[in-house]
């Protein structure tokens, strides 16, 4: 007993002596001062302190201009947002905003405020005029290069300037309970985009922007995004894929019990025809989604090419592989719900269609699905009838 007793103690006391040793660090600052210099400050001390920190950001509204938190870290850092911090409004050739880098064991939360004050920059949104290489750069509001081990949770992106979250080079990464507001006319500001990350997991999150609400990019692989309200937006995206010379393929997509309201798309894959390089799309799922007023609900496109700014005659070289839409259903505000536009010169394999019903809204007849370079494998019932090209039915049908 005594010997119990003893244990006991010393475990408790261990404990203690644990918690006595993480450290938390608080801004103290006016409402409406400029934090930035005094956050790079106490964040590069909390980063450097051997066990545990925390840096917190109260309550309050606070200026913050470009800031670059860099790694990687002595201990597990968190940084509780509590406040609302504002960038300037200004359009200053800035690629980012706010940037956390090569951290491990990293925690944002706090339920706080990105105010991205993307009003102007929008105006000077030159990217339907040229190339996307030259024209003009805006900067992304938040950024977390090569994180790992990381738990977003519950903060809120506003009005940024172009993509509010970033996420390049991750390694099992959650982003929970994300806000995202922007106007819907507001261009380029995708929601969250994730590129060349592995386990990054994007759950209860509720976007509203003037852009894709997610886009997966090139180098992606095991992702999961599950119970995601997107609208106004652009949908749910794969993509686009294609641009560049050097990218890698995108393997291992969730997409599941998400509902789009009011969106230009539903879920989407996007690649560039002339594409710069020839990479795979596999295992690509979409699952339990639901629609309400959605323009394009389904829609696989090997032919994106936004204002007209590549050679349509050169098929895509991007292989889509094992990809499937399943139980999706509500309204779609166009009358081709389902479309399926794959590559002539590398035609889309083993897509699986099951239990779709969409309804068109509109007067001039039916829902209609069109599909292209492509036999989809049909299950269950399908609201629009399916494309009346070549198709393999499953056993048992």
């Amino acid at each position: 007993m005594g010997v119990h007793f003893g244990i006991s103690i010393l475990f408790v006391v261990c404990l203690l002596g644990l918690s006595a040793n993480a450290k938390d660090f608080t801004i103290t600052a006016p409402p409406g001062s400029d934090i930035t210099s005094l956050l790079l400050k106490t964040f590069n001390e909390a980063c450097q302190f051997p066990t545990k920190s925390s840096v917190l950001i109260p309550k309050g509204e606070y200026k913050l201009r470009q800031i670059e938190m860099m790694g990687p870290c002595k201990a597990p850092i968190r940084i509780t947002l509590q406040g609302t911090v504002k960038a300037d409004g200004n359009v200053n050739g800035n690629d980012f905003w706010v940037a956390f880098r090569r951290i491990n064991g990293f925690k944002l939360n706090g339920g706080g405020v990105f105010d991205g004050e993307g009003n102007a920059a929008w105006r000077a949104n030159n990217c339907h005029k040229m190339a996307l290489t030259q024209c003009k750069k805006l900067p992304i509001s938040i950024r977390f290069d090569f994180v790992t081990d990381a738990k977003i949770r519950g903060i809120t992106s506003m009005d940024s300037k172009n993509f509010h979250i970033n996420v390049l080079g991750a390694r099992n990464m959650t982003l929970e309970e994300i806000t995202i507001i922007a106007p819907e006319e507001s261009p380029n500001t995708d929601g969250i985009h994730v590129g060349r990350s592995v386990g990054v997991q994007i759950i209860n999150s509720n976007i509203k922007t003037g852009d894709d609400c997610i886009s997966i990019g090139d180098g992606t692989r095991d992702l999961l995004v599950e119970r995601v309200t997107c609208g106004p937006g652009h949908g749910i995206s794969i993509g686009s894929l294609g641009l560049y010379v050097k990218e890698e393929d995108v393997t291992g997509i969730r997409v599941v019990n998400c509902t789009l309201i009011n969106t230009d798309n539903g879920v989407r894959i996007k690649t560039w025809p002339s594409a710069a390089c020839s990479t795979t799309a596999s295992g690509i799922h979409f699952e339990n989604i639901i629609l309400k007023n959605v323009t394009n609900p389904i829609l696989i496109d090997q032919e994106y090419c936004p204002w007209n700014r590549c050679n349509k005659n050169k098929p895509s070289t991007i292989k889509l592989v094992d990809i499937s839409f399943k139980h999706i259903r509500g309204t779609s505000g166009n009358k081709d719900a389902v479309k399926l536009l794959c590559s002539k010169g590398f035609p889309c394999k083993n897509v699986e269609i099951g239990d779709i019903d969409i309804k068109y809204t509109g007067a001039d007849g039916p829902a209609t699905f069109q599909c292209s370079n492509v036999s989809p494998m049909l299950m269950g019932t399908q609201v629009p009838k399916a494309c009346s090209s070549p198709v393999t039915k499953l056993p048992g049908q």
